[in-house]
C-alpha cells in the first residue's frame, strides 16, 4: 500500500489538527504532524484487521519511506534542518535525503525489537519478497537491480559488506539546498562520495563517524576519493546514466573520474 501522505500540499487532517495547534506548533507544522498521525493510524488499522482475521502470523509487513523528510520548502522556520542530525532532506544526496526509516515485521523470523545498521536499497524489496514467498526459477522482463536482504532479517549474513550504493540526480528538482540538484553519489562501507556536476566539487564523508556530514574529508583521503570516483564513473557509464550539460557550451559535464 502506498500512502500519499506524508506529502505536499501540506493539508491538515482535521481529526488530529487542533491538539497540535494547542501544543503551540505553527499551522504548517501542525498540519504536517496530522499527516504523520493519519498515516500511522492507517497502518494501525491494517494491522488490526490482520489480527482480527487471524492473518498476522502469516503476513510480512515491510514499512519504508521513498525519501527523506521534506526540508527544502514549505516547512516553518529555518529550512534544511528538519531531519537533524541528518543533513538536508528530500531531494538531497546527503543522508537527510537518502536515509529512510524502515521497519520489517515477519513473525517467527525477525526478532521483535531487533535493529540492523547495515544498508540496502528499495530495489532490494523485489528479490527479497520473492524469496520470502518461496518463488524460485522466475523470469523477469527487466534486469533485477536489487539483492535479497533476508540474511539481514535472519541475522545470518551481511549482503551490504563490500557493496556499493549509487545515486544520480542529473536534473533540477525545482528546489534548492544542501546536496540538492546536479550531483551523483556512491556509498561503500563507511565512506560516501558526492560529486557535483556543475562545479566538479567532490565531498567525502565517513558516515558512521559523521552522520551529520559536517566534516568533508576529501582533502585528507585523496586515495579514497580517486577510488570511489572511478567506481562511480564506471557505474554511470555502464547504466548509460544521464548527466547535465553546460548551457554555455552545450557540452556534457565531466564524469566524476574525469575530474581530479
Amino acid at each position: 500500500m502506498a500512502h500519499y501522505a506524508v506529502h505536499t500540499p501540506i493539508q491538515p487532517d482535521l481529526r488530529f489538527y487542533q491538539k497540535y495547534i494547542d501544543k503551540g506548533l505553527p499551522p504548517v507544522e501542525a498540519a504536517y504532524a496530522t499527516l504523520i498521525e493519519g498515516m500511522d493510524k492507517s497502518l494501525g488499522d491494517l494491522m488490526d484487521y490482520l489480527k482480527e482475521n487471524n492473518l498476522e502470523d502469516n503476513t510480512v509487513i515491510l514499512f519504508m519511506s521513498d525519501n527523506g523528510g521534506l526540508a527544502a520548502h514549505t516547512r516553518a522556520g529555518q529550512l534544511h534542518v528538519q531531519n537533524y542530525p541528518l543533513n538536508s532532506g528530500k531531494g538531497s544526496a546527503y543522508e537527510g535525503g537518502v536515509r529512510e526509516p524502515m521497519i520489517v515485521s515477519w513473525p517467527g523470523v525477525v526478532a521483535p525489537g531487533s535493529k540492523c545498521n547495515n544498508y540496502l536499497l528499495i530495489e532490494d524489496f523485489y528479490p527479497t519478497i520473492l524469496e520470502m514467498a518461496g518463488v524460485k526459477n522466475y523470469q523477469t522482463v527487466q534486469p533485477i537491480d536489487g539483492i535479497s536482504f533476508i540474511p539481514l532479517l535472519k541475522q545470518t549474513g551481511n549482503p551490504a559488506k563490500g557493496r556499493s550504493l549509487f545515486w544520480n540526480m542529473p536534473n533540477n528538482w525545482g528546489n534548492d539546498g544542501p546536496g540538492i540538484n546536479f550531483n551523483c553519489a556512491v556509498r561503500n562501507g563507511d565512506w560516501k562520495l558526492i560529486y557535483y556536476y556543475g562545479t566538479g566539487k567532490k565531498e567525502l564523508f565517513n558516515i558512521p563517524d559523521d552522520i551529520e556530514e559536517s566534516n568533508d574529508l576529501s582533502a585528507q583521503h585523496p586515495d579514497i576519493v580517486k577510488k570511489l570516483s572511478k567506481e562511480l564513473g564506471n557505474f554511470l557509464r555502464k547504466v548509460d546514466a544521464q548527466r547535465p550539460t553546460f548551457k554555455a557550451t552545450g557540452k556534457p559535464c565531466p564524469w566524476p573520474d574525469e575530474i581530479k
